[in-house]
């Protein structure tokens, strides 16, 4: 059976300049901080590789500090400093805020006061797009970095959280990037790395490959190759809707990510589509995949003002610029036929 991969916003796949990147880099021996010309060339790759990010993001090579991934970004930005979020943020971020900014019907977050909020660029169960506005404290870029237009100069935030595997890195490395004169406590001591924000040996593998693939990310979306994902994504939302007239799709009216459909079947239990879309081939998810397998309903839903059963029903489906139509059409058409079974057990 021919499996299709619906399932980006979880992880992105590997591209190939960041296989590439990776494999020279596991020819370097040294320790970057060592002092030998093997510990200088594994150092003078971590600062090439910096100033990359760097330039993909628009930030400056000083502002990027090398961590293992958002969630370690946002317990370092975000450790004590009591902002302000909203119900929608991601978990990593929602562990350390408030959930005080008000969300409406179609995901859109209202920030009063910038400098005490955090604000995503872009929702992964939905993907709604925010307007970021001037002076947020944080905002987390994690779902939104080359898909959507970003530079970290021109949003003017505090600090913003950058995570490799959603954009076709490797999993477990990611970066936080601080704007230049933020004071930021190291949350792990030792060895002094990363400018005595985060001590531990770089992964300098991963490093390389999260810069490879940071500035293919920028070019492809430069070169305008979200546009035929995001009709993919209309061309599915009009097939499976077809089927189904009853479903409720979420953040539909806002601005999204060209990828990224999240739709709701009132009385079928999202973890249950998940698991009949498997068996016909296809991966998605019921939400964010740090949720996934959680038994209760989609957080981010609810704070749009979905009721639990409504909340409980969706599923994400959200594609990749190797999705083609054949995948999204062969989806829509499992997916139908498992609602119509489903509907004719029910009645």
């Amino acid at each position: 059976m021919s499996r299709s991969y619906l399932d980006h916003n979880a992880t992105a796949p590997l591209r190939p300049e960041a296989r590439a990147a990776m494999a020279a880099a596991m020819d370097v021996t040294g320790n970057p901080s060592s002092v030998h010309a093997e510990g200088r060339a594994a150092k003078a790759l971590v600062e090439r590789a910096r100033a990359e990010i760097a330039e993909a993001a628009g930030a400056m090579a000083a502002d990027i500090v090398f961590v293992s991934g958002a969630t370690e970004a946002a317990a370092l930005a975000l450790e004590g400093r009591g902002l302000d979020g909203a119900a929608v943020e991601h978990d990593a971020i929602s562990a350390w805020v408030s959930d005080a900014l008000p969300v409406d019907g179609e995901g859109r977050v209202t920030v009063a006061e910038p400098a005490r909020a955090v604000l995503q660029l872009a929702n992964s169960e939905t993907g709604v797009v925010q307007d970021l506005p001037q002076g947020l404290a944080l905002s987390d870029v994690t779902q939104g970095f080359g898909r959507v237009p970003f530079a970290f100069d021109w949003a003017g935030a505090e600090m913003a959280i950058l995570s490799a595997h959603k954009f076709g890195g490797p999993k477990g490395v990611g970066v936080l990037i601080l704007k230049r004169g933020t004071d930021l406590a190291a949350r792990i001591r030792g060895g002094g790395q990363e400018m005595g924000r985060r001590a531990g040996t770089e992964n300098v593998i991963g490093i390389a490959g999260m810069a490879a693939a940071a500035s293919a990310a920028q070019r492809d979306l430069s070169d305008g190759r979200w546009e035929q994902v995001a009709r993919l994504r209309d061309m599915l939302e009009q097939a499976v809707e077809s089927a189904a007239p009853d479903l409720i799709f979420a953040g539909r009216g806002a601005a999204r990510l060209p990828n990224t459909s999240c739709f709701s079947a009132p009385g079928w239990k999202g973890e249950t589509q998940v698991m009949a879309m498997d068996l016909a081939g296809h991966a998605i998810s019921a939400g964010s995949a740090c949720s996934s397998g959680k038994v209760r309903a989609s957080r981010v839903l609810t704070a749009m003002g979905y009721d639990d059963g409504i909340a409980a029903s969706a599923i994400r489906v959200s594609l990749g610029l190797e999705t083609t139509e054949d995948e999204v059409l062969r989806f829509a058409e499992a997916w139908g036929s498992a609602y119509r079974k489903m509907r004719a057990r029910a009645a």
